[in-house]
């Protein structure tokens, strides 16, 4: 699925909500993997899944939260 913020594999905030929301599998794990070899991804995770922390009904956004707040970077 072409993400309508992701342009040349840049992780853009909306870029990460467009996937966190709409994403399916395959986009789901190349931001797993981009969470895990980039330092700045984690932050920019968290600032997404902040924004909605209100919204009950945002599950997504609150397993990316909880995923990206214990994640490591490997490299």
């Amino acid at each position: 699925m072409q993400h309508r913020h992701l342009n040349h594999r840049s992780f853009t905030l909306a870029a990460i909500d467009d996937i966190v929301s709409n994403g399916r599998w395959d986009a789901w794990v190349r931001l797993r993997r981009a969470l895990h070899a980039q330092p700045g991804i984690r932050e920019k995770i968290l600032k997404v899944c902040d924004a909605r922390a209100h919204d009950l009904s945002a599950q997504r956004h609150r397993f990316w939260k909880h995923y990206a707040q214990d994640a490591t970077v490997t490299s």
